[in-house]
Order: structure tokens, then sequence, then C-alpha cells
């Protein structure tokens, strides 16, 4: 028996392809959500598997029905709409997955740097990782959009050779073309140099053109310190390949820190010395390392002393050598107030005489 004519479907490719489309859809949401919950119960919160995983999942959520209909399309017969349908979900793929990669390496990046918390206080390891991982991470964030942005517009035939020549760009990002490229990409390359070799990092005590500064922040184009007084100081990458710097925590944290002062000649040391250990020992900066005075200039009128004392690290050296240049002045100035320096002159007997006798002596 026949069906009435109106239950009978068109005999067209187009009901074929739209239910293949539908059936692909859900195929990809269903696997998505499976796939999804049993990778969220395998990979555990706080690893780095389990941020790469969280951050990934809503660009999955976008990028396997894509991949679905993309294979849909290309099975279809060679109609025109389906060839731009085709070509705006091959589109919106690239972007996806450019999204998925850079979503990915930036969950990486961080999770690592929440794994390895710096504000410990030798924390030498954990400024390497944080410098590696964000430098490294905002590097290839950079790389990836712009593969993915040359690979999106090599889809479309009339700017296929603007994409091209993007692509090759990428991949000889030391070629240098035009005065503005040589900039950016000489930075860019500077920036990865400093993530792998690590002349500075994240936190490092740093004495630039005779700032005192601590490094803030490391972007993909310059270094930003901040100084003492709250000032930012902004420091293109490529400067700290082609000019030299001092890095007071190179190795460690803890450094050694130096106070100077000028004494007169007759002032003696052991007190001062004594003192200065009494001082190191009541400052809670002290790590107990070292606490030594020393004589190490001297001029016609006075000698310079220097007292050397250590610390954990970098800020709390700061308040230690001021606790010790107030402690040791307040404790001359108590003790022995004539050896402060001054300016001294000898009078020929001659002068004396004549001083002496002078109407205005008395």
């Amino acid at each position: 028996m026949d069906l009435p004519e109106f239950l009978h479907l068109p005999d067209s490719p187009w009901i074929t392809v739209a239910v293949a489309a539908l059936l692909s859809l859900a195929a990809a949401l269903l696997i998505e959500l499976i796939g999804g919950a049993i990778l969220l119960r395998v990979a555990r919160e706080g690893t780095l598997g389990g941020a790469v995983v969280r951050q990934a999942r809503t660009p999955v959520r976008f990028a396997l029905p894509l991949l679905a209909l993309q294979l849909v399309w290309g099975l279809a017969p060679a109609e025109p709409l389906l060839l731009q349908l085709q070509r705006l979900t091959a589109l919106a793929l690239i972007a996806t997955l450019t999204w998925l990669a850079a979503r990915c390496v930036a969950a990486a990046a961080a999770a690592l740097v929440k794994l390895n918390p710096y504000e410990a206080e030798d924390n030498l390891q954990a400024r390497r990782i944080l410098t590696q991982a964000r430098v490294l991470s905002r590097s290839l964030i950079l790389l990836i959009v712009l593969i993915g942005t040359s690979v999106g517009l090599m889809t479309f035939p009339a700017v296929r050779h603007l994409g091209t020549s993007l692509l090759a760009s990428a991949g000889v990002l030391g070629l240098v073309v035009g005065l503005a490229a040589k900039t950016v990409l000489g930075n860019l390359l500077a920036g990865l140099q400093l993530a792998l070799t690590q002349p500075i990092r994240y936190d490092d005590v740093l004495v630039v053109q005779g700032e005192w500064g601590r490094v803030e922040e490391i972007t993909g184009t310059y270094v930003v310190l901040r100084l003492w007084d709250e000032r930012r100081l902004v420091v293109p990458l490529q400067w700290f390949i082609e000019n030299p710097f001092a890095n007071w925590t190179r190795t460690s944290s803890r450094i050694i820190g130096s106070v100077f002062w000028w004494v007169d000649y007759a002032m003696p040391l052991e007190p001062l010395r004594a003192e200065l250990k009494r001082i190191c020992e009541q400052a809670p900066e002290w790590d107990g390392r070292m606490s030594l005075l020393q004589v190490t200039d001297a001029s016609e009128k006075s000698m310079q002393l220097r007292a050397l004392v250590t610390s954990l690290n970098s800020d709390r050296n700061w308040d230690l050598r001021c606790r010790v240049r107030e402690g040791l002045i307040v404790y001359m100035q108590r003790e022995y107030p004539q050896h402060l320096p001054r300016t001294r002159a000898e009078l020929s007997q001659s002068t004396k005489e004549n001083f002496i006798s002078s109407p205005g002596s008395a």
C-alpha cells in the first residue's frame, strides 16, 4: 500500500546531508559530555593535567561539533552552498583550535606558577619556574595566534598568498622585515633567550642604570622594575641582552649588605664590632650568617669603615642596613662623640702667639 503523497520526503541530497549533520552534532556533543566527565574525574584538581582539562573543556565543546560538521561537508556532494558552508566551518574550526591551544598553554603556565609559589624565603627555584612559565607561555601564545591567523587566511583564495607569507614569517622569526619588525622580533627573541638562559627572573633585585629595583613583570617586549620609592622603571627586553646590569639575587635570595661611614682615626674598633654584633643579634632581619666590621679606606682626615650584614632576602637586608647604620651612629654619638669625623688643623708657634696676643682672643 502506497503512503499518502504528503508523507513522502523529497528526493534531495540536502535531506541526507541535514540528517547526517544532526546525527554528527549529537554524537560529537555526547562524546564531549562523556569524555569530559571521565577526564575531569581522572585529572585531579590542583594538578597540571587537571588545570589543562578544565580550561580546555569549553573550546573542545565547540571544536568537536565543528569537526563533525566539517567531516559531513567533506563527504557531501560538491554543491556551491555546501562549499561555502565547508569554508565557514573550517574557518570557525581553525579559530576554535587556536583558542584551545592558547588556553591550554595559559592554563599549564598558570598551574606551574600555582604549584610553585614564590612567596617563600628561599624562592630561587620558584622564581625560575615563574619566569620560564610566563615568558615562554606568552611567546608561545603569540606564535599560536600568528599560525592560526595564517591558516585562516589561507582558506580564502583571494588572500591565500598573504596567509602563506604570514606563516612563512612565523617559521623564520629571525628574518627582519623592515625596521619596525626588527624591534618587535628582536624583543620576542630576547624574551625567549631570557626565559631559557634566565639572567633575570621574577622578584630578582636588579641595579639598572643606577636604579635599585625588583622585577615585577616580564612581558613579551619589556621588563617592569618596581623601584624602592614605588616608581616603575620600564626597560625593553633587548636592553638586558645588550647591556650589563647587576643582579643581587642571581643564585640565591640570601644577600650580603654593606654599610659605609667615616670616623676619626682615634676611634677604637673593638667597641664598634661588639655593638654591631649586639645590633644584629637583636634585629629580626638578620639571618645569623655574618656581621663583619672592616676598615676599607683611609684619607688624610678620617678612615672609612664598612659593616657587612646578611639577610634572607633583599627587602630584609635593606631594613637591616638602615638599622645598623642608625644604631652605630647613635652609639658613637653617645659613647665616642669626640671621634666623629671633624676637620682639624695645627697652628705654628708664631700663629699661636699672634692668636693669643690679638685683642679679640680674650
